[in-house]
């Protein structure tokens, strides 16, 4: 079955159904029409929770539970927010407990050890050196991000990489309108020498479709 999938900051496709219309006709047994509520906000859900877990494994496993619980959850959303904030607030308190499990267990990761990231980027018709180049930039912007203090990150890669709007940000991480600004100002700050610009932001950290897919097809045969 073919998915429509948009951007979040893109028009919704006449016709599409809007994410509450989704969530009713999944409610009411229609359990398929999940993997259109997962397609549509992968992408978010992904730079929350990567903005807490650094490893691909770890996010993928938080993502994965966020996903379950969410479709078990459906009857407690309500409406009041975007489905996008309730569900990055599933998926944050994920990451978080992983977060408290792992101090729990004491386990420590070298930090010269990286996961592989999880973007797919064009190449847009690039030669093999401005392909590279491009990489380049991406992961020093993807390091520089992640050298943020964690209250900081959250903050940055929800606003500025995602593009969520600041109420929703506050909502998503249950923060005042306010703080969230104040953490934004202060991460911009930090970021001031390395960051090459904030249209260069919004295409870190990409969910690539291969991994999308991936993810779909495993929270499907699960629910």
């Amino acid at each position: 079955m073919t998915m429509q999938v948009w951007k979040k900051s893109a028009t919704r496709p006449s016709g599409a159904l809007a994410d509450q219309e989704v969530v009713q006709r999944v409610r009411a047994g229609d359990k398929a029409l999940f993997e259109i509520l997962m397609r549509r906000h992968n992408q978010t859900l992904y730079r929350a929770v990567r903005s807490y877990l650094k490893d691909g494994s770890d996010v993928q496993d938080a993502m994965q539970e966020a996903y379950l619980k969410a479709y078990a959850k459906l009857d407690q959303f309500k409406g009041e927010a975007a489905f996008s904030t309730w569900l990055v607030r599933i998926g944050v308190n994920e990451a978080l407990q992983h977060l408290r499990r792992e101090r729990q267990m004491q386990r420590h990761t070298d930090p010269d050890v990286r996961a592989e990231r999880l973007n797919q980027l064009p190449d847009g018709g690039m030669n093999p050196e401005q392909k590279a180049m491009q990489e380049q930039n991406h992961r020093l912007l993807e390091e520089a991000i992640d050298k943020l203090p964690e209250a900081y990150r959250s903050v940055y890669m929800l606003r500025e990489v995602e593009g969520m709007d600041v109420a929703g940000v506050a909502q998503s991480l249950g923060l005042s309108e306010g703080n969230v600004k104040v953490r934004l100002h202060r991460a911009k700050a930090m970021l001031k020498e390395t960051l090459v610009g904030a249209e260069a932001a919004t295409q870190a950290f990409e969910f690539g479709n291969k991994h999308c897919d991936r993810l779909v097809a495993w929270v499907m045969a699960r629910i």
